[in-house]
């Protein structure tokens, strides 16, 4: 499998529906990147459940998934399940984000997730990150709605216990639903690990990337 390198990565933007999205659809990858470059600088936007243990359980969820980094979260108070009648508010919310950081990287909900506040979430981002390599994660739930990623981060086996581990510490709230476990988690990285000659990995959609092929090909030459 041919592996393509982002480039320097100092700056990211991670993007969540809700409370814990970020950490079940991409906590291994920022467990890794967080590693790779301390320091890194990690910009947030949760656009459910401020104000409530919810948000308290994200703050310290992040700070754990984000070791070491330079990390900014804010957490909004739309109601869960009603982001297309709030679209202006979460409009106004990532616009606000992306005027303030031009980050290398973003991770968001795929466009093709289910859940409508998912799905609204990742039809915004490449109205204001344009320019931007996104990275679509997904959500492991009773929709059904996994799809074929094309790109992956393997993760360590180390990394993937940890990304559990932390995700049952963090969310004690999300413990009751049934599908919230570590055979889940596990199972589905275990998966995307076979599919691109990994242990584990976690899988992303990428509605839009440039490549630069010429010049790995001139600096082989050279």
């Amino acid at each position: 499998m041919i592996g393509l390198r982002a480039g320097v990565v100092n700056s990211i933007v991670v993007l969540g529906a809700h409370c814990d999205d970020i950490a079940i659809g991409a906590g291994g990858t920022l467990l890794t990147l967080c590693s790779a470059v301390p320091g890194i600088r990690v910009d947030a936007l949760v656009l459910s459940g401020g104000g409530t243990e919810r948000e308290d359980e994200e703050r310290a969820a992040l700070a754990a998934f984000c070791p070491g980094a330079d990390l900014e979260l804010t957490v909004l108070k739309l109601p869960d399940g009603r982001l297309p009648a709030h679209w202006d508010e979460a409009k106004d919310a990532m616009e606000e984000l992306r005027s303030r950081t031009d980050p290398d990287l973003v991770l968001a909900p795929r466009t093709e997730d289910a859940h409508q506040d998912h799905r609204g979430l990742a039809t915004l981002v490449p109205t204001a990150f344009r320019d931007h390599l996104v990275l679509g994660y997904e959500i492991v739930k009773w929709d059904g709605d996994l799809g074929r990623p094309v790109a992956y981060q393997p993760l360590t086996t180390e990394v993937a216990e940890q990304k559990v581990r932390l995700l049952q510490e963090h969310y004690p709230s999300q413990r009751h639903r049934p599908w919230y476990d570590r055979e889940a988690f596990l199972g589905l990285a275990r998966i995307r690990g076979i599919e691109c000659h990994a242990h584990y990995a976690e899988g992303f959609s990428v509605t839009k990337a440039v490549l630069d092929l010429g010049t790995a090909l001139h600096a082989r030459k050279g």
